[in-house]
């Protein structure tokens, strides 16, 4: 039955996204962290195997959209947000301010973390300052609004980074902070609210607030949006944003300062949420109405996860990478260890998420550092270095690498 629901999940999701050939959001064409497509390099430095590489204006940590032959990223330069698109050579062939720009507070924060996203006609980018717009691919604006103006400030203590996702219909953003919590959802082509859910669960203070993603599946039809965040992992109906499913404990002892940075990931009918400041890996079987902890908890580890990265799921297993390197390979339905493994130590961490490319993860550290890991034991095949901080996640198509840094994109070739 597992299994089933998995091909229908995987099959929904390729059906709502893209050709191989795209990368319309932060986390791939299927939103678990898996690339299509092979061939991909495994060996590259700042003189090696790149085909180009272009400065960005000011600073981003947000990972780049890719739609045929434009790549869309944004950044912060000069109190301004800003929108770029650039050609397949990383040409630029438009830029669009939106907003002032909030700077970040943290050294890997920015103005304009949250990643944008496409659907192939349009790119939505949203930004910390609450800054939200819709803009065709000729870079004009369809519409913008700024979510704090129309519903109150962000309390946040930290840099916002959660990126928007999209539905058939909506493109939906997650607000979780200490105060007014929700989902909302815009009509993609006007911009009007189509519906806004409440999402105030009672987590304590900092506990309350998550940096996280939301995700969205479909199964026969059926659209679900999964959000981590303020002890809870919710599964909400994508048409009215009502929520179907709540899964708690995830802070037993009511801890101020859980906030939640990974976002959650689903393959083969399971849902895996790292929490608790790495603290807790747990896994969820989808399904069920109201309050299913006691019923839907698959399997839990505890003194191991991530804070930052989010993990991959895939075809039976799920790769969790923590944010000091150690990498752990479970089978996502029983929760067993497969392999584990230590990538190199260094004074610099992990927020970059790891992506599963043609029988490979690439993992890669803040300093720019990618890992090559094989999947069927842990073994590292290559190692390759930049040297820019880097928080985004690598972009995956035809055959080539973008790795955006803080301010600079490189494509890496062969």
């Amino acid at each position: 039955m597992i299994r089933a629901i998995a091909l229908i999940t995987v099959l929904g999701l390729l059906a709502t996204t893209t050709s191989a050939e795209n990368w319309p959001g932060w986390r791939g064409p299927t939103s678990n962290g898996v690339a299509a497509g092979d061939g991909f390099p495994t060996k590259w430095n700042q003189e090696e195997n790149i085909d180009w590489k272009v400065d960005l204006p000011g600073r981003g940590g947000s990972t780049p959209a890719v739609w045929e032959n434009t790549i869309f990223v944004t950044s912060g330069d000069e109190g301004k947000n800003l929108l770029l698109a650039l050609d397949r050579s990383g040409n630029e062939t438009w830029r669009l301010e939106l907003g002032s720009e909030r700077p970040g507070k943290h050294k890997k924060g920015s103005g304009a973390n949250p990643s944008p996203t496409t659907d192939g006609d349009h790119v939505f980018a949203y930004f910390k300052s609450g800054d939200f717009a819709c803009v065709d691919f000729d870079g004009k604006i369809q519409w913008r609004m700024n979510l704090q103006d129309e519903f109150g400030e962000d309390t946040l203590w930290w840099d916002l980074g959660t990126s928007p996702v999209l539905t058939r219909e909506f493109v939906v953003v997650a607000v979780m902070q200490t105060g007014p919590s929700y989902l909302a959802a815009f009509d993609r082509a006007t911009g009007k609210l189509a519906w806004k859910q409440s999402r105030d669960l009672g987590a304590p203070e900092e506990a309350a607030q998550s940096y996280s993603t939301p995700i969205v599946t479909d199964t026969k039809g059926t659209e679900t949006i999964y959000v981590l965040g303020a002890d809870h992992v919710t599964a909400h109906d994508a048409t009215d944003g009502h929520e179907i499913w709540r899964v708690g404990g995830l802070n037993p002892t009511n801890h101020k300062y859980f906030r939640s940075i990974a976002s959650p990931a689903v393959s083969d009918g399971i849902l895996v949420a790292p929490y608790a400041r790495g603290d807790l890996f747990e896994a969820i079987r989808l399904g069920g109405r109201g309050d299913v902890t006691t019923t839907h908890i698959a399997w839990t580890e505890k003194g191991i996860g991530a804070d930052v990265p989010t993990p991959v799921a895939h075809a039976g297993r799920t790769y969790l990478c923590g944010d000091k390197g150690l990498v752990v390979c479970f089978d996502i339905r029983t929760g067993e260890r497969l392999w584990e493994g230590t990538l190199e130590k260094n004074r610099n961490a992990y927020s970059s998420s790891p992506i599963l490319a043609d029988g490979k993860l690439y993992v890669t550290r803040e300093d720019g550092k990618t890992f090559v890991v094989a999947t069927d034991k842990f073994e590292v095949l290559a190692e390759n270095e930049l040297n820019e901080l880097t928080v985004a996640t690598p972009v995956f198509v035809d055959g080539k690498i973008l790795i955006r840094t803080m301010e600079s994109l490189y494509c890496v070739g062969k």
